[in-house]
């Protein structure tokens, strides 16, 4: 048996996709407000699995060879999911990289390198038996002992971990049992466990380079996934080429044998204006993070397919840090919560494309609750009265509320580096509505982290994308502040032993109708405790041209899976 220490950890306030950054999220100002027709929740889950379903089997059309040209918002500087938190590897991981599980299109763990699985009685002791003949591209060979490699590494301390670690933390030891059968032994029934582990973040690194180049891993990953790193050039882009021997794809892909593609070149595009021209021209065959303002332009192309999806976990929000005035006090968030128009941001920033948020969760994760969508009305009405409620029930000739003589002011700080954001100008808009000031403090990164991990601001915005509802533990449990032990993502700092109870039984078991109940109550809590004001889903949007066939939705990710792509006329 492998005993592992506790896990230190090295968790950043960028996690998987960006914490408390609007700017990088934005791009350009705001133009006129466009708001489409509501969209039903039911209606987005439906539409996100059905681009995620593959063919019953290989299409008998599709034709090998030929080079896809991709352009990618996003470099993420390292090229090991073990080692970054970085959005990016949500696509790029699953060309080189894969994982012990996957999820088919109803979001349903089913098995990839990992032919099968037993779980005890107890929720706490997963038998995994391996596919036997897998191997990485480097020659060593898939086993129980890769496996262990690969989990002490995201462990380990050098690795410095910012996501994987986080989420295998539960994991107390392993035990190999033979080759091709493991047995992971958890410190409590972790209902999340299988739905981690298929993340492009957990997938498996050679343990021969762990081994032997774990400095090497960040540039030349070598992984069991369909593609090889041929080459990356950080800041400019990546070249992949097919793996001719590659016959272990998720079960639910139906697919057997090697991609059809022969090569991939990835292109680092930060302008958002630029990978929507070089897409329309044809100077690239797809593009990701289509920016919403050329969504309508982009969806007018006959050339072109472009695809929306909501991300599973929490919509982008508005965070409120409840640890010190004047969010401290819950009147005066409610009235934030009633007195900002959500729906109106949404159409702002969103050009149509985004759905006004009012839950804590997105619609496509599993136990979204729909009800939960009712406890947010805007009524800046009600949000006056709130913050008269509050002591706040005189206002200066500037128009901002004033108590025992001190402005209702609020802290915002971002980075100098980002480009100006028109959703930080929307809500301080909004909230000099009410009476509130919002100060954007520019500060250079560093300082403006280290604030932002020592508490000291009152908003910030983000969202936390993950696969699972666990999504709502990472971002309210009271163990996830930041700390001097730790770096966590409850930015809102909330302390709440109800909703702390409610969150970790969540992760200790894995019975559905429990589950839903107490997912269910968490929602409610936190409509209650206004840590954050939910304001749109998150969306991961992609386009790919005519010529570009086979491309499916990643099932955990929403991003483009190109395992059975294939370039037609």
């Amino acid at each position: 048996m492998t005993a592992r220490p506790a896990l230190p950890a090295h968790r950043l306030l960028l996690g998987g996709i960006a914490l408390m950054s609007t700017a990088a999220l934005m791009t350009g100002c705001a133009g006129p407000a466009t708001t489409a027709a509501p969209v039903d929740p039911a209606t987005q889950v439906a539409e996100a699995a059905a681009l995620a379903v593959p063919p019953e089997q290989d299409d008998p059309d599709a034709v090998a060879g030929g080079t896809l040209r991709l352009s990618s918002s996003q470099d993420p500087a390292c090229l090991d999911g073990h080692q970054v938190s970085s959005a990016a590897l949500q696509l790029l991981g699953r060309l080189y990289y894969d994982n012990l599980v996957s999820l088919d299109a109803t979001g349903t763990p089913t098995p990839w390198l990992a032919e099968s699985w037993d779980i005890s009685e107890d929720g706490r002791q997963y038998t995994f038996h391996l596919k036997d003949g897998v191997t990485f591209s480097d020659g060593a060979k898939l086993d129980a002992a890769a496996v262990v490699a690969n989990f002490d590494h995201m462990a380990d301390p050098a690795t410095k971990s910012p996501l994987a670690a986080a989420y295998i933390d539960p994991i107390e030891s392993t035990e190999i049992v033979d080759d091709l059968t493991l047995k992971v032994n958890l410190e409590y029934a972790y209902s999340p466990f299988l739905y981690v582990l298929a993340q492009g973040w957990l997938g498996l690194d050679s343990p021969k380079q762990i081994a032997e180049d774990p400095d090497g891993i960040c540039l030349a990953p070598v992984g069991t996934g369909p593609f090889v790193v041929e080459e990356y050039t950080p800041g400019e882009g990546l070249t992949l080429t097919k793996r001719e021997d590659y016959a272990w794809s998720a079960d639910y892909l139906n697919h057997e044998g090697a991609a059809y593609l022969d090569r991939i070149e990835i292109s680092f595009v930060a302008e958002p204006a630029v990978r929507f021209s070089s897409l329309t021209s044809g100077e690239f065959d797809a593009t990701d993070n289509i920016a919403p303002q050329n969504a309508a332009a982009v969806k007018a192309d006959p050339a072109i397919t472009y695809n929306n999806i909501s991300r599973i976990g929490n919509p982008q929000r508005i965070t409120l840090n409840t640890a010190r005035p004047p969010f401290d006090d819950l009147k005066v968030r409610q009235a934030l919560a009633l007195g900002i128009d959500t729906e109106g941001i949404a159409a702002a920033v969103g050009f149509g494309e985004y759905e006004p948020r009012h839950a804590f969760l997105s619609p496509t994760t599993q136990y979204y609750d729909a009800a939960a969508e009712e406890d947010w009305t805007y009524d800046p009405e009600a949000a006056a009265e709130l913050l008269d409620e509050a002591g706040w029930d005189e206002t200066d000739a500037e128009g901002y509320r004033v108590k025992d003589g001190t402005r209702l002011t609020a802290e915002f700080p971002v980075t100098e580096t980002a480009a100006p954001g028109s959703l930080n100008d929307l809500i301080q808009s909004e909230l000099k509505k009410l009476g509130v000031e919002l100060k954007l403090i520019q500060l250079p990164t560093a300082e403006a982290t280290e604030r932002r991990r020592n508490g000291q601001y009152d908003i910030g915005t983000g969202v936390w994308h993950t696969n699972t509802p666990d999504a709502l533990y990472v971002v309210y449990a009271s163990g996830e502040i930041t700390s001097k032990q730790r770096i966590g993502q409850n930015t809102a700092r909330i302390a709440d032993p109800t909703l702390d109870e409610t969150l970790l039984k969540a992760r200790q078991t894995t019975d559905p109708a429990e589950l839903e109940e107490l997912y269910t109550s968490a929602q409610e809590q936190l409509a209650e405790l206004v840590p954050a004001i939910p304001l749109y889903d998150f969306y991961t949007p992609w386009a790919v041209r005519e010529n570009v066939h086979g491309v499916l939705a990643d099932s955990s990710h929403g991003v483009p899976l190109f395992t059975l792509a294939w370039l037609g006329q």
